[in-house]
């Protein structure tokens, strides 16, 4: 046991005794005045406590207190915790296009309130700014103060930079300078896409610094004049411009590994945006440091504390010294739950230590003996991960479904654990159903291809089982055709030995319904062989364009539904086209690119 905070003994008990020390010692006010023999007949006769008594009482109780502000606790191991980031630049445009006012109040204003909005949800990440118009500049470096980094988003405008246009490749330019890892570098561009058609340039030089751009579109597809401050339109060769969105940038988003966003009215893009950046960015750690983990026992001296004053405070008398002994006993000593918790810690660090060490089944006895007795849901999820390590699927998923969280973290891992163990199993259907479960609560990458994987699984065992019924079937009914064929040569046979007159008998087992008369019987018999022969060719020839029609079949029907597939992601994409509202559009085919445009416009 250590003291959290041992300042307490060293600077509270000194004074302590000595105020008590001197407070015990000390005589009563009448003793000084009258001999004790005196006193005693004086004194009345009653139950309470006496002064040194009662002293005594808040004695114990400032030591116990002090006791509990030094904080007494059990040392537990050490936990390092990690500082990581994913290093986002956010390149902003500031031209004059960024003034139409096609997302009210402007572009630009929309613009701001979006990064205001990110820098809210990612207060844990490194965040930068570049302002750039036809030339590039570093607002704020990458940093975990974003409220600096939102005090300069504040004061940009379109006349923080004089030059004229928008250039995209000083953005990547000024990106890769600020940042001289080597690892991949994250950039969110908000813009309106400028006049450009043809950004293979950009993206050449985006995959050759290992840049991976995030796109935000700000603006409109029906667009909007560009009004300056002083209330003038832009005009180019004396026409009114119009500028719109271009979706063109968004070739510079989905070919180098990032996300193409419409804005929208609301901030759902941006948040969307941040998650799309958080789940394809990969983390850099950028300092760890171990901490001491301690079990709190503080609160025991603290409640006997207010016990004992509770008694020294009371009016009750002088209680013998048994049941004084009793209750003390029973305050301090007497409480077996207390004692549990309080050597809890022993029996969790044996089965930590057993986990660690690969004694799997040992440590799921561990926790499952502690889940059992305290109820605690991590020590069952303790013991299900136990389990499912020593290859005890079935026990695992029992606790794993006794494992109940509140929080939402948990509880999708605890799901994703449990479709772990029961795609081991083999339970494949309700593996997919415990990852569907986990990705409701909380989307992971990794749960995702688990999901994906199962259902390849079951897809196929479908598939499989389907064949061996069609196999199964076509067997049944070519023995099916070759017992009636059986049937048929037995019944010729019989024919040629019965006599001509049977005429009913023969017109039944016959399939061409010619007449049977016996002048005409050697002309049937060579007309019924025809017949065969022709219903044998014919039949092999339906099984042939059969077996093509189910190739056909097959593999069209896997292009159909391919098409099928196609043709819904086209009509949702049109849909939002003819809509005419903003929203966040992914970037689904890749647009022609064009000539380059040597004439460039001056907004």
């Amino acid at each position: 046991m250590t003291f959290l905070h041992p300042e307490f003994l060293y600077y509270m008990l000194p004074p302590l005794f000595i105020l008590f020390g001197l407070l015990l010692t000390q005589k009563e006010q009448f003793a000084t005045f009258f001999a004790p023999d005196v006193m005693d007949r004086l004194r009345a006769s009653t139950n309470s406590l006496t002064l040194k008594a009662r002293n005594a009482l808040f004695f114990l109780v400032g030591f116990l207190i002090i006791v509990a502000l030094a904080e007494p606790a059990i040392k537990e191991g050490t936990v390092e915790i990690k500082a990581k980031s994913a290093d986002i630049m956010i390149a902003f445009d500031i031209s004059d296009s960024m003034l139409a006012p096609d997302i009210y109040p402007s572009r630009l204003e929309a613009a701001k309130q979006k990064v205001l909005t990110l820098l809210e949800e990612a207060p844990n990440e490194r965040i930068g700014i570049v302002a750039f118009a036809k030339n590039s500049y570093l607002v704020s470096p990458l940093s975990f103060d974003t409220a600096a980094v939102a005090f300069l988003l504040r004061k940009l405008d379109t006349s923080s930079i004089t030059e004229k246009g928008t250039d995209f490749l000083s953005v990547l330019n000024v990106v890769s300078k600020t940042q001289k890892n080597n690892g991949k570098k994250y950039l969110l561009l908000l813009s309106d896409g400028g006049d450009k058609d043809d950004f293979s340039d950009e993206i050449e030089a985006a995959k050759k610094d290992n840049i991976v751009v995030f796109v935000l579109g700000v603006a409109t597809k029906k667009g909007s004049p560009i009004k300056l401050e002083d209330g003038t339109l832009v005009k180019y060769k004396g026409e009114i411009i119009i500028s719109k969105l271009n979706e063109n940038i968004a070739d510079l988003a989905t070919k180098t590994g990032g996300v193409y966003i419409q804005s929208s009215t609301s901030s759902d893009d941006i948040k969307r945006m941040f998650k799309e950046i958080t789940k394809i960015s990969e983390e850099r750690e950028l300092k760890s440091e171990e901490v001491q983990k301690h079990k709190p026992l503080f609160y025991y001296p603290l409640a006997a504390a207010l016990f004992l004053l509770l008694i020294a405070t009371s009016s009750l008398g002088k209680i013998k010294k048994g049941a004084a002994v009793f209750i003390l006993s029973f305050a301090l000593f007497n409480v077996p739950q207390a004692e549990a918790e309080i050597l809890d810690f022993m029996d969790l660090k044996k089965a930590k230590e057993a986990y660690e060490s690969g004694s799997y089944s040992e440590a799921a006895k561990l926790y499952d003996e502690h889940a059992q007795n305290s109820q605690n849901p991590q020590s069952y999820y303790n013991a299900a991960n136990a389990y499912y390590k020593d290859k005890k699927y079935q026990e695992a998923i029992e606790a794993y479904k006794k494992a109940v969280f509140e929080s939402e973290d948990l509880s999708a891992k605890k799901f994703s654990n449990l479709g772990n163990a029961y795609a081991k199993e083999g339970d494949l259907q309700k593996a997919a159903e415990a990852y569907e479960s986990s990705l409701e609560i909380l989307d992971d990458i990794e749960t995702k291809e688990n999901l994906e994987e199962v259902k390849k699984r079951l897809e196929k065992q479908k598939s499989d089982s389907k064949e061996g019924d069609d196999k199964q079937e076509k067997q049944e009914q070519s023995d099916k055709e070759q017992n009636s064929k059986d049937d048929k040569s037995g019944d010729k046979d019989s024919s040629k030995k019965d006599e001509k007159g049977d005429k009913k008998e023969d017109s039944k087992k016959e399939e061409s319904g010619e007449k049977k008369e016996d002048s005409n019987e050697k002309e049937s018999e060579a007309k019924e062989s025809d017949d065969n022969k022709t219903e044998q060719k014919s039949k092999a020839q339906d099984m042939k364009e059969g077996e093509k029609n189910d190739e056909n079949g097959s593999s069209g029907s896997a292009e159909m539904q391919n098409e099928i597939m196609s043709d819904e992601e086209q009509m949702k994409w049109i849909k939002q086209l003819n809509s005419g509202n903003a929203t966040f559009l992914y970037r689904l085919n890749d647009e022609e690119t064009t000539q380059k445009n040597s004439d460039e416009k001056p907004w």
